[in-house]
């Protein structure tokens, strides 16, 4: 029984002598797991964690293996680390623009008061709004305006 991806010496464009590969997948160089130089090469993943990003080049090469959780081949694109760009960082007004956003998700809908986590979007109200419309208890305002 043949191999699925044999051994093959191919031209590289990261190398200027040719390298062994395992084929090509979608008429690029197919590079098996653990094979593809680190300091040249690396996934999206890869690149985000070294504070880069693509910057619109096209992969020169794929990674396969074998994911064995979900028992199928999976192939990774492999981007040039000299030619990745800086990743972009967001500015003031959009880390502002955030913070509200995350401001409004905490907002109670019933109560209006900031709950301190995320408020389900099921129901829209805190906990003890939701356990006082659920089973017909005092909510903590009404505790606060009593005493």
């Amino acid at each position: 029984m043949a191999r699925q991806f044999p051994w093959v010496l191919t031209d590289v464009a990261w190398s200027p002598v040719q390298e062994f590969t395992r084929g090509k997948h979608l008429g690029l160089p197919l590079l098996s797991w653990g094979t593809a130089p680190r300091h040249l090469l690396a996934t999206r993943r890869q690149l985000t964690a070294m504070g880069l990003r693509p910057g619109g080049q096209e992969p020169v090469a794929y990674m396969y293996f074998r994911c064995r959780r979900a028992c199928k081949q999976v192939f990774a694109e492999l981007f040039l680390i000299s030619a990745a760009a800086p990743k972009r960082t967001a500015t003031p007004a959009q880390h502002t623009a955030i913070a509200k956003a995350n401001l409004a998700r905490r907002i109670c809908g019933q109560c209006g008061r900031d709950a301190g986590y995320v408020v389900p979007r099921e129901h829209g109200k805190c906990h003890p709004c939701w356990e006082a419309a659920e089973y017909g208890t005092t909510t903590t305002t009404e505790w606060a305006d009593a005493a």
